[in-house]
């Protein structure tokens, strides 16, 4: 795990193990927010240590962005705090969160002492406001790469962790495509300074309007592609002919899997299109 200070009091930590996920933690007076988890417990108990043991601070609220697995699975590791999501997040959990740990436990032993823990504070539309030691937290409802996530942007210091709606290459295969582009015009809309991806790098001062550009001009590249496939009835097979550089972006980032989530991105949003232009039973052909 590398641990990386971007501000007085926030880390952002990134895992070593799984796909450069990223967790984070804003420090105050009266305790620790910590952002999402880490995959493997061991990371995870890593973050717990630098907090508590050597920081000296009492983890007060744990922020589940969204219900996947490398950002929730290390939340049973803070039972005194209280658990933050939306409310999809927490019936998400509660449902094919529980079925994914049993499947992941049978195959890895590392799993085997992992818990899932639901969130108790919950909110469904608008902006949740946490305040702690001087610091204002927001959660927004920012649908896209799933339909439960929230991105957590922090007044003081205009850092907004966006979770995995920014990532090295935008992935919906577990979302939509038109909520991800309406979540990424609300992220232009928040003004950060700093964005902290979900998946690699953080994103810097100076930097941040350009890459959520980049994010969008790719994301219409897709658009295009996908929907020229559908238009021509070619099989959805042709898909596998549309590849990542052709949409501008890179198949280097987390050791190559951009382009797998690139490839299921396709898939997904030629599905959406489908559903989108469906003629309702009953209606005009």
């Amino acid at each position: 795990m590398v641990r990386e200070r971007i501000a007085d009091d926030i880390y952002v930590f990134t895992s070593q193990s799984y796909a450069q996920v990223t967790a984070g933690a804003i420090l105050t007076k009266e305790g620790v927010i910590l952002i999402d988890t880490l995959y493997f417990p061991e990371e995870t108990k890593a973050i717990k240590e630098f907090l508590e043991d050597r920081q000296g601070l009492k983890i007060r609220y744990v922020i589940n962005t969204h219900y996947h697995a490398d950002h929730t699975q290390g939340t049973y590791l803070f039972p005194e705090a209280q658990i933050v999501s939306h409310a999809m997040c927490r019936q998400l959990l509660d449902g094919v969160g529980r079925t994914g740990l049993a499947e992941a436990q049978a195959q890895n032993p590392e799993l085997e002492e992992v818990s899932i823990i639901l969130p108790e504070l919950v909110f469904r539309d608008g902006v949740l406001n946490l305040y702690l030691g001087g610091k204002t937290v927001q959660l927004h409802h920012m649908p896209g790469h799933s339909m439960d996530l929230a991105g957590v942007y922090i007044t003081n210091n205009q850092i907004l962790f966006a979770s995995d709606n920014s990532m090295p290459v935008p992935t919906i295969f577990d979302g939509s495509y038109f909520a991800l582009v309406d979540s990424m015009h609300k992220m232009l809309a928040l003004e950060p300074d700093t964005i902290v991806q979900g998946h690699g790098e953080v994103i810097l001062r100076g930097e941040v309007q350009s890459v959520i550009q980049n994010d969008l001009d790719y994301l219409a590249k897709i658009k295009d592609e996908v929907s020229a496939v559908l238009q021509s009835n070619q099989s959805p097979d042709v898909l596998d002919a549309i590849d990542i550089e052709s949409c501008g972006k890179s198949r280097i980032p987390l050791n190559g899997l951009v382009a797998d989530l690139h490839r299921a991105n396709l898939y997904r949003l030629y599905e959406e299109l489908q559903e989108e232009t469906a003629v309702p039973e009953g209606g005009a052909a």
